[in-house]
């Protein structure tokens, strides 16, 4: 059987339960893209690249795969920071490039969108990508493509195709997939030996302790494992924590959830009990200076089990050639013949922020607080780096999964693109967007593109005056930013509701009635003290200027 390679692209996305994908056109793409048109998939059209990337990284985080097609140059290079955010959090996204055509390439040196070779945007992805794919023969197209995504779904990290328009058409005969693929990723497998002395190691450690704890990190979600993780800890009442990336791994009202732990950024309740855990496991979660408060948490590493996709490390012993998924399964196997005391904090039994008075100015820590009680199930919140995240450290979701936010890379402008991602994963939630002042003015033009598709969700902007987590850091007027005004923005796009709000009860009334409203964007412009900002950012920024007087700065 034939068909086109580029309908096998097609093809093949749809296989990965795919059904959205998101870009901008160009003319090395557009021929690919209007067969795209034609097929069950639905192209999302951003006003810009970054944007298309963001949304697909977000989609990817709730489907388990996001596809972003751009033209060549100009596109791709436009999508080299949102993919490098894929990589460093793990998001299987695939970027599809339109190219050159390959005799137009060998003919002429000067093609517009180049900018030193012509495959000077391939090295760039060969960076920030798993797998990457020059499609450049039609014999082994099919097979190159099947690999790429094969790397994305089994390392769960981006990967790159680079697609010549003179190819997208070129009929190839479809491979039969019972026969060997050359191009395909090999895993390592698990040597025995080490998986049984590892996990003899980590039994000592459980039937030894008092105070165990799990910490929960992304990759379990990524890789399918966090349920009996869960299960595990339930059957031996072990106490449970996300780092801030995973925040929302699990259900946050779980009765043996005890919060986020990002050293001094947490609340002291839970950062106490973590640091004193005479037997920490930590389990797919690359711990940053994100997730430990900038270097904040003091913990015992002879007490810690630190399991990733990529390394074992138990105590002061490291373990080489031990599969994340066999570790995993070996633990969770694991039935220690003790008890652990169940007298340990809980988020959800601690004492929350005050709401404050109606009257009363509105603060971050209200804001959050009266945010709070309207989370549910049917709710999304997607927080921009700054205090729209950290100020969430604490916010309850009611749902696994339901929390998105760029915890560890830290990309401003990622929440606005990151709702249209979301609506279009799952047209059941409502996405809440958290953002500041600083990052909407970013991205936040992207709002466009929910009134183009009908999507409908509520944007928060915590308008300070600038960038606040600079200030906090070093004063300058390079923290500084031109005022907007927000909420005239649906005036401008010709759809939505947009409402300014300085007091708590403003805020409450502005975010109910946003709630009951559908069809249309809703931005409530939330105006705060130029300095006012969460706990766990005030401790954040301080350690973070040490750093910075440190250097000399």
């Amino acid at each position: 059987m034939k068909t086109s390679i580029g309908q096998y692209l097609i093809d093949r996305l749809l296989a990965t339960g795919t059904d959205h994908l998101f870009g901008v056109p160009g003319d090395f793409i557009i021929s690919w893209m209007s067969r795209v048109e034609k097929s069950p998939l639905k192209l999302i059209t951003t006003s810009d690249e970054q944007g298309a990337g963001f949304a697909a990284d977000a989609y990817a985080r709730r489907r388990g795969f996001g596809v972003v097609a751009i033209t060549y140059g100009v596109g791709g290079l436009k999508v080299a920071n949102s993919t490098g955010q894929a990589y460093a959090e793990q998001s299987p996204v695939l970027i599809i490039s339109g190219a050159p055509g390959i005799l137009e390439s060998q003919t002429h040196a000067m093609i517009h969108h180049k900018v030193r070779s012509f495959d000077s945007q391939l090295k760039v992805f060969q960076e920030l990508t798993c797998a990457q794919a020059m499609i450049d023969n039609p014999v082994t197209a099919c097979q190159q493509i099947d690999a790429v995504i094969a790397q994305i779904l089994l390392h769960k990290r981006p990967g790159y195709i680079e697609l010549p328009r003179d190819l997208e058409a070129v009929e190839v005969e479809v491979p039969d997939h019972s026969l060997p693929n050359s191009y395909m990723p090999h895993t390592l497998p698990t040597l025995p030996e080490n998986l049984a002395a590892s996990i003899r190691e980590v039994e000592q450690m459980l039937q030894t302790a008092k105070r165990p704890i799990i910490a929960l990190g992304i990759q379990l979600v990524r890789h399918g494992l966090l349920d009996k993780v869960v299960q595990f800890a339930q059957t031996l009442n072990i106490p449970l924590v996300t780092t801030l990336l995973s925040k929302s791994a699990i259900d946050e009202t779980h009765p043996q959830f005890m919060g986020v732990f990002a050293g001094r950024m947490s609340r002291e309740e839970i950062s106490s009990y973590v640091e004193s855990s005479d037997c920490l496991l930590v389990l797919g979660a690359h711990i940053s200076d994100m997730d430990t408060g900038v270097y904040s948490a003091q913990v015992d590493q002879t007490k810690v089990v630190h399991a990733t996709d990529d390394s074992l490390r138990i105590s002061r012993h490291i373990y080489e050639k031990v599969g994340f998924k066999d570790f995993i399964q070996a633990v969770t196997d694991l039935k220690p013949e003790t008890t652990f005391e169940s007298n340990y904090p809980r988020i959800a039994t601690l004492p929350g922020a005050s709401a404050g008075a109606d009257t009363d100015k509105l603060t971050v820590s209200t804001l959050f607080a009266r945010l709070a009680p309207e989370i549910t199930t049917k709710t999304v919140v997607i927080a921009d780096p700054g205090d729209a995240l950290f100020g969430a450290i604490d916010l309850p979701i009611k749902d696994g999964k339901d929390f998105v936010a760029c915890g560890y890379y830290a990309s401003l402008g990622f929440a606005v693109p990151a709702a249209i991602g979301v609506a279009a994963a799952d047209n059941t939630l409502r996405p809440i967007v958290l953002v500041g002042d600083g990052a909407f003015q970013m991205t936040g033009m992207e709002l466009s593109v929910a009134v183009r598709y009908g999507y409908d969700p509520i944007v928060i902007v915590l308008n300070n005056d600038g960038y606040l987590t600079e200030r906090l850091i070093l004063e300058g007027e390079f923290n500084d930013i031109t005022p907007w005004r927000f909420a005239k923005l649906p005036e401008v796009l010709g759809s939505g509701h947009g409402e300014v709000v300085q007091t708590n009860g403003e805020f409450t009334q502005a975010l109910s009635e946003a709630i009951a409203r559908r069809g249309q964007f809703s931005l409530i412009e939330a105006k705060l003290d130029r300095m006012d900002c969460s706990d766990a950012l005030r401790r954040l920024g301080a350690a973070m200027h040490k750093l910075v007087a440190s250097d000399g700065s």
